[in-house]
């Protein structure tokens, strides 16, 4: 397939690059209206328990779970009739949008509810709503809300928070940050390239490939949009996976083109040699990474799912991209690929002579002599490199899940400052905080609502119970019902807490409401049950994931390799690789190192969804390099079969490249460090150490020093495998014949 696709290419390299700008061109325009499709949403799935209970509130009870908050904050305080005149105006314009119910306020409610809407200073108060809808739609109504009703004058404030007001928060912050990140890392990328390659015009190719990589996502995206709901941060993620592996599969394709026109190719059969083996690991590579990062649609949150969607998008449109049209514009630049060098003025800035002609010899290289002192020394170097790997990955024996709130966010965000306020100036709880339970179609009667919520009151934590048989607080009846919380639907009970209901602390009191005996058939809503119900959600398809990453990398590897113990190698390679990564991930997030330097604030547990996307997206691109690494090997232990020799000699020709890549990987990924969302934060500080320490210590030190200790059995498979391979895998032996033959016809 390769050998035609190079053909082609070969022969029509203005057709393919004018298809491909064509292409480009109308990816851009279809893809352009993708970011007003996607969603903000799907950390929740629609089927949980929690999600019904909202939708029941909603439909049956007014929307009495509230899920926005205005703050309103007056030096005069919340009695002050101008601060009182201002918070009335914000009821009545709440009741007056439609999507909006269940409105209450410190000057509206009853007394024993109004003592709650009410800071312990006295200047601070509260209204309180219920916006309808999906995650989506909430936070665009609460940046609505934000723009009508938000006010800084006369020594009155007015914020907002909830939940819809911290969704639409953490939205604009991530669209920000991420736009920030780009214009960093483009640039930044491009001098690497210039550093690597020299040449200013090798330099711009990869550039180029991962522009038309992202716009082909895009438009896939927009695709999506038509069928399913699509998360607006894969869109985010898609312009930065799409340069970095553009640029990872480029880069590759480039060097051995030039290392090729080195060796005395003439430019058409260097580009058919560079397809046949670059363009094949590039093949297996971006299987890998996409293979990985399609598992993520088992999640059933569309949040994951849509990464999915995008990963696999940008992998096949980086891949083709890099395999069809890169070799095209490789044969009408030839040598010109050189060009503008910009090594020869700054060399005769410096006054250096010029560098050595031809390619330089693997033995000659400092990665050849690194290699073979690893390899010199395998024992004590694998031993110590497992070890340290091991040491840095134990913290995360001690992780803790929940899902975040406004803390996320930095203390400049209008949401933020809602949340530090209801959690250090309202005792009395956090409405948006407490856990909802519906008794749906309940028709018994009051006295044993009264005694369920006597009882609930007493759980350690819950300041106070609202029921339709009264307010109760450890265990005693203090006030009346408030209206509205029993219909001829059922009736629901509200539970205050002054715990985070995302973490493991909120989780156990949650455990004790639902240990409560009800009087009927119970549902259980709010924070504490939404967060409990994701992470179940997610626990239940983690093995499945798991293993669909491991059985599908280890087939891919082996129609590679053709052996079962590289396969295995890998694997645990990347487990060790990921194990330090997040062991890193909980010292620095979880437990709060250096969240002085970063610039977070830390709240003791680390937002689930963001490790698995990390776990799929860091086991993609740490196969990537694998397979860049095993290609070269693999080439030489064919033509020599001593393994000693074909991995120094893979290495030598691989490491300046794999490094290279993951530097420039890095820098793409490693912007999302500057964003001020502190899950953003973790993802990218995540990907880059991970990348990083991929490119040097497993695959520099410590897949070396395993290849070496396992010798000839690196190349082993059982008979029945191996004659298996020999009919459906790919052979260096079989692409070296074919691309002899090309060549050959290249020079005649």
């Amino acid at each position: 397939m390769l050998t035609r696709i190079a053909g082609f290419t070969t022969r029509s390299p203005r057709i393919v690059l004018a298809t491909a700008f064509a292409l480009a061109v109308l990816f851009g325009v279809f893809g352009a209206t993708a970011a007003t499709h996607l969603k903000s949403g799907g950390f929740t799935s629609d089927d949980a328990e929690s999600a019904r209970v909202t939708q029941l509130i909603a439909d049956n009870f007014g929307g009495a779970a509230p899920n926005f908050v205005l703050l309103v904050s007056s030096d005069a305080g919340a009695d002050d009739p101008a601060t009182k005149a201002t918070g009335l105006g914000l009821v009545d314009a709440l009741k007056a949008r439609s999507g909006v119910q269940g409105v209450q306020s410190y000057w509206t409610a009853p007394p024993p509810l109004a003592s709650a809407l009410r800071s312990t200073d006295g200047k601070n108060a509260l209204v309180i709503a219920f916006l309808d809808g999906d995650e989506t739609q909430i936070q665009q109504t609460a940046g609505e809300l934000e723009k009508q009703l938000a006010l800084d004058s006369g020594g009155i404030t007015v914020r907002q928070g909830g939940i819809a007001a911290i969704y639409h928060d953490v939205t604009e912050q991530t669209t920000r940050d991420l736009a920030l990140a780009e214009g960093v890392a483009v640039p930044l990328s491009m001098i690497v390239l210039i550093l690597v390659f020299g040449s200013l015009v090798a330099a711009a190719l990869p550039l180029a490939i991962g522009l038309f990589a992202i716009l082909a996502t895009l438009a896939i995206l927009r695709l999506f949009t038509l069928f399913t709901d699509v998360s607006i941060y894969a869109l985010n993620m898609t312009t930065a996976m799409g340069l970095a592996l553009a640029i990872d599969a480029s880069l590759f394709i480039v060097s051995r083109f030039r290392e090729e026109l080195g060796n005395g190719l003439d430019t058409t059969a260097a580009t058919i040699r560079s397809v046949q083996t670059a363009g094949r690991t590039v093949l297996f590579s971006a299987l890998t990474v996409a293979l990985s990062m399609a598992v993520l649609s088992v999640f059933d949150l569309y949040f994951l799912k849509s990464f999915a969607y995008a990963g696999v998008a940008v992998v096949v449109a980086a891949a083709a991209a890099s395999i069809v049209v890169l070799p095209a514009a490789l044969v009408l630049l030839g040598p010109r690929v050189n060009s503008l060098d910009l090594r020869v003025p700054l060399r005769r800035l410096f006054r250096r002579g010029a560098p050595a002609p031809g390619p330089q010899a693997p033995e000659e290289t400092g990665w050849y002599r690194m290699v073979s002192w690893v390899m010199r020394h395998a024992a004590p170097v694998a031993i110590v490199i497992i070890a340290v790997l091991l040491a840095l990955g134990a913290p995360f024996l001690s992780v803790k899940f929940g899902y975040p709130d406004d803390r996320v966010l930095p203390t400049s965000a209008s949401s933020r400052q809602v949340g530090d306020a209801l959690r250090t100036q309202f005792p009395q709880a956090d409405p948006v905080a407490n856990t909802t339970i519906v008794l749906d179609g309940y028709r018994g009667d009051t006295a044993a609502i009264g005694s369920y919520a006597a009882e609930l009151s007493r759980v350690d934590g819950v300041p106070a119970v609202l029921s339709s048989a009264g307010i109760y607080v450890s265990g005693a009846r203090l006030g009346a019902p408030p209206p509205g919380m029993a219909t001829d639907t059922g009736t629901y009970l509200s539970v205050a807490t002054k715990l985070d209901p995302f973490s493991p602390a909120g989780d156990r009191q949650l455990r004790e409401i639902r240990a409560v005996p009800a009087p009927g058939p119970a549902l259980y809503g709010g924070a504490a049950a939404a967060n409990a119900d994701s992470l179940h959600a997610l626990a239940a398809r983690l093995p499945l994931a798991v293993a669909l990453i491991a059985l599908t990398t280890f087939i891919v590897l082996f129609l590679f390799t053709g052996s079962v113990v590289l396969p295995i190698k890998a694997l645990v390679l990347n487990t060790l690789s990921l194990a330090a990564a997040f062991g890193a991930m909980v010292w620095v997030f979880q437990e709060g190192h250096l969240s002085w330097l970063l610039g977070f604030t830390p709240v003791g547990y680390l937002v689930p969804t963001m490790p698995i996307l990390m776990f799929c997206l860091a086991f993609g691109l740490s196969m990537d390099y694998e397979v860049f690494l095993l290609s070269r090997v693999r080439e030489e232990w064919l033509a020599t079969h001593d393994n000693t020799r074909a991995v120094a000699v893979g290495v030598a020709r691989t490491g300046r490249i794999f490094t290279a890549a993951a530097v420039l990987m890095a820098i793409v990924l490693g912007a999302l460090v500057t964003s001020k969302v502190s899950f953003m934060q973790l993802l990218g500080l995540g990907l880059t150490l991970t990348v990083l320490a991929d490119a040097t210590i497993i695959r520099g030190l410590l897949a070396p020093a395993l290849m070496r200790l396992l010798g000839k059995a690196n190349w082993w498979a059982p008979e029945p495998l191996a004659r298996l391979h020999a009919k459906i895998g790919l052979t260096e032996g079989e692409e070296s014949t074919a691309s002899r033959t090309l060549e050959g016809a290249g020079r005649a």
